[in-house]
């Protein structure tokens, strides 16, 4: 089997966001052809609640769907189809934005705040798809044990066994592998699909190599293969797994909306400001 050899390493940036959270914005738009059709993706993890606490008062999306990930903590949500909750430890909410959401994401003080939120680009025949909450609970992603390793099924299948969700427009793979220190772990992948990894905790070697050891807090993108091969240091390693297939389309992209074209985008905040964004 050709193996997947790393393409690309980001590390991300320090930033402010919503009401002054403190975060790592690991990919954004200068990483969008690479990484398509991921767009964006934002890790947070911190012991003080004063990073985090103002957090993301009303605001719109459209185009794309948001997944939060949450390995500790506590996010409070609200949105303009009525629903509300929690995201708790170990949950997940795969928000489908589509033709347009308001939405409120409040983080509440925890002992530690763990997880991320990552952007997935909708397909240009689905930008306009009526918006969806997926409220995934922790009891509802399987989990396997198998050599040193525990693998948390999000979506996607792995294995014979499926996630708690397929993608209703963009068909993904997410996966939260727990690694004990020295363990390997292989994951068969159709080769044209994209796919990349953030490292949550610990340190990784990658292509059957000692020579291309990766940190914690780090994003790789690997390089199209029919396996990817991974091995823990002796500090364990803990990762999130993200693949699907590019979707190859033009990107119009403003702040909380993406879409193809900028007369698209144009319309999406005429429609903000004219009252008429929620269709």
């Amino acid at each position: 089997m050709e193996l997947r050899t790393v393409r690309k390493i980001v590390t991300g940036t320090t930033q402010y966001d919503g009401d002054g959270v403190k975060l790592v914005r690991v990919i954004s738009l200068p990483d969008v052809q690479e990484f398509d059709p991921f767009l964006m993706l934002d890790a947070f993890d911190s012991y003080d609640s004063v990073d985090y606490i103002k957090g993301f008062p009303w605001h719109p999306h459209r185009g794309i769907e948001t997944i939060t990930y949450l390995i500790n903590g506590d996010i409070e949500h609200q949105d303009s189809l009525g629903n509300k909750g929690s995201i708790l430890d170990g949950c997940c909410q795969w928000m489908t934005a589509g033709s347009g959401i308001l939405h409120q994401e409040m983080p509440q003080p925890s002992e530690r705040m763990l997880g991320v939120q990552l952007w997935l680009n909708l397909p240009q025949d689905k930008k306009m798809t009526a918006p969806k909450y997926n409220d995934i609970r922790a009891d509802m992603v399987p989990k396997l044990q198998e050599d040193g390793c525990r693998i948390a099924i999000v979506s996607g299948e792995y294995k014979g066994e499926l996630g708690a969700v397929q993608g209703d427009h963009v068909k993904m793979l997410f996966l939260d592998v727990d690694m004990k220190p020295g363990a390997l772990w292989r994951l068969e992948t159709r080769k044209e699909l994209n796919l990349f990894i953030y490292i949550v905790e610990g340190q990784g070697f990658f292509e059957d190599s000692d020579d291309n050891l990766v940190s914690s807090k780090c994003a790789v993108l690997f390089n199209n293969g029919e396996e990817l091969l991974v091995r823990a240091s002796e500090k364990g390693l803990r990762f999130l797994l993200f693949s699907a297939k590019k979707l190859n389309e033009p990107i119009a992209w403003g702040g909380p909306i993406v879409m193809n074209t900028q007369e698209e985008l144009k319309k999406a905040f005429k429609e903000l400001n004219e009252g008429t964004f929620i269709k």
